[in-house]
């Protein structure tokens, strides 16, 4: 039978990309922010309601994110180890130390309680995920963070075009990073973005992707090269004309998973006052155990799920031991965690077919 993998990408008709990057192959023009990539930045600005300065990657758009705020090396970031490891890779490459904090067991995001006594005189930010697009509790990481006087950061690589309460979920917080990977719900091949609500911080984030460079002779500062080019552009452009209709494919999916599993598994939702936008279908089992038995047996019939989050960043070689933090709710949730495949793509034969074979290996 045909391979489910735990995503697909989302792509255009061929011949709409084809008609979309043929001025670029008359021009030659496929780098330096040009017309491609100042219309996608408009555009998504107009979706996300604020400025957002665009990367060749999320990765990058991490570290420069860290990078604008001026945070000082050495200082500590509280945040968590239920997340790809790019999260925790920006801080350690900034020059900061993480500081592992643990999770809510209903979502898997940040616990505010439990980074408020993290805060020591070196904690220069709080750095949370919105896991699985999932929103943090906003509020009361932002009056934390305020009260302490601490830079609050989002990795929301996951949340494109996630609201919260009626706002876009990258507005929340001192700036926000997106990232356009092939694997996301909404996809430039590879990208990324950050987001924030202090304007002054675009000159620095456009300075930080091209080396620095103002103008031809003007170099004011320190950068590196994190551009999108306008292939990258091109092909956002087109995928934003489909996002609705992608959304509302991924959300029919992932009713149907609800129907025919809820009394199998746990489903991890979102809070309530959340519009999701189905990134990603986490479901949780009884024990370890049970999960890698049914991860193996899916597998098995080319149907390839994900153990995401598994393990902990914290678990992983380079870091154990390295960095403080006691994290026993994220790591009983890696441990159960699966995610089932999900796309616009998927159909309803492949959602029966997966939970048939889910079921017969419980």
């Amino acid at each position: 039978m045909e391979k489910i993998f735990v995503t697909r990408t989302s792509l255009p008709p061929f011949e709409e990309y084809c008609a979309e990057i043929r001025e670029l192959w008359d021009s030659a023009l496929i780098t330096n922010m040009g017309v491609k990539h100042q219309q996608l930045q408009q555009k998504l600005e107009a979706l996300l309601q604020g400025p957002l300065t665009l990367f060749v990657n999320g990765h990058l758009a991490l570290e420069g994110m860290l990078e604008a705020m001026d945070l000082p090396r050495g200082g500590e970031v509280i945040t968590s180890p239920f997340t790809f490891v790019s999260t925790t890779h920006a801080l350690v490459r900034k020059g900061l130390v993480p500081v592992f904090c643990d999770v809510l067991e209903e979502d898997g995001t940040l616990d505010p309680e439990k980074a408020e006594a993290l805060i020591t005189e070196r904690t220069v930010a709080i750095l949370p995920i919105h896991v699985y697009g999932h929103p943090c509790q906003v509020e009361k990481l932002e009056e934390l963070s305020r009260r302490h006087g601490l830079k609050l950061l989002y990795d929301a690589a996951h949340a494109f075009d996630v609201q919260y309460k009626d706002v876009p979920l990258v507005r929340y917080g001192d700036a926000s990073i997106l990232s356009f990977h092939a694997t996301k719900v909404f996809s430039t091949i590879e990208g990324g973005a950050v987001c924030y609500s202090d304007k002054a911080l675009r000159q620095r984030l456009e300075d930080l992707t091209n080396f620095g460079i103002r103008d031809y002779e003007s170099c004011p500062q320190v950068g590196g090269n994190a551009k999108m080019n306008e292939f990258q552009a091109a092909m956002g452009l087109c995928n934003l004309r489909h996002w609705e209709e992608n959304r509302e494919r991924r959300k029919e999916a992932a009713l149907a998973y609800r129907e025919q599993l809820s009394s199998s598994v746990r489903f991890l939702e979102p809070r309530p006052g959340t519009r999701p936008n189905y990134a990603y279908c986490p479901v949780l089992f009884s024990s370890r155990a049970q999960r890698d038995r049914v991860h193996e047996a899916l597998g098995r019939k080319d149907i390839h799920c994900r153990k995401y989050f598994y393990p902990l960043t914290s678990r992983l070689e380079c870091y154990e031991g390295s960095f403080k933090g006691n994290t026993p709710i994220a790591q009983n949730l890696s441990e159960r965690v699966l995610t089932l495949p999900l796309s616009a793509s998927l159909t309803g034969e492949d959602i029966r077919r997966i939970c048939l074979s889910l079921r017969e290996n419980l």
